[in-house]
């Protein structure tokens, strides 16, 4: 089994050559700081499984314990590292994330009080009308959930 992934902008690109570990969600709050949200989604692979074929993460020291790699160009998240080992990889990295299971959650103390109602919050489909013009006048400058040969293809600001 092979699973690719990367960051938004595309300038760093990794491949997981075999199956994945464990998947879990944490509530600590070094990871919802890390990951700007929730929570902090991670699945467990073994370094000797993985290969970065684009690019190189930048590193944070976030605890005497713990470095998180991420993209220097777009910021997007990509590992929870032990030492100068990459022990997990953010799951929203992954160009299939919804094929990875997700089977325990971590932390659970530093829980946000609104986590428990977010499945019942309004939902907003995107064809709604509304939401339907807007997406129709967005062009994604987001590199595709695959691997390309050449990028960036984003013109110039």
């Amino acid at each position: 089994m092979s699973w690719s992934g990367g960051c938004q902008c595309g300038a760093v690109r990794f491949r997981v050559d075999g199956e994945l570990g464990e998947a879990s969600i944490c509530h600590c709050r070094m990871c919802q700081k890390a990951m700007g949200g929730f929570f902090g989604p991670f699945v467990e692979v073994r370094p000797a499984d993985l290969v970065w074929t684009r690019g190189e993460r930048k590193r944070f020291q976030s605890s005497n314990r713990i470095q998180r790699g991420f993209c220097g160009n777009c910021g997007t998240p990509l590992t929870f590292e032990r030492g100068e080992t990459v022990s997990s990889l953010a799951v929203g990295a992954f160009d299939r994330p919804g094929e990875i299971k997700l089977i325990e959650q971590l932390a659970s103390g530093a829980r946000l009080a609104d986590f428990a109602e977010l499945a019942a919050l309004p939902d907003h489909p995107e064809d709604e009308p509304r939401a339907a013009a807007y997406l129709a006048s967005v062009v994604s400058y987001q590199h595709p959930d695959h691997d390309t040969e050449v990028w960036p293809l984003i013109p110039p600001l």
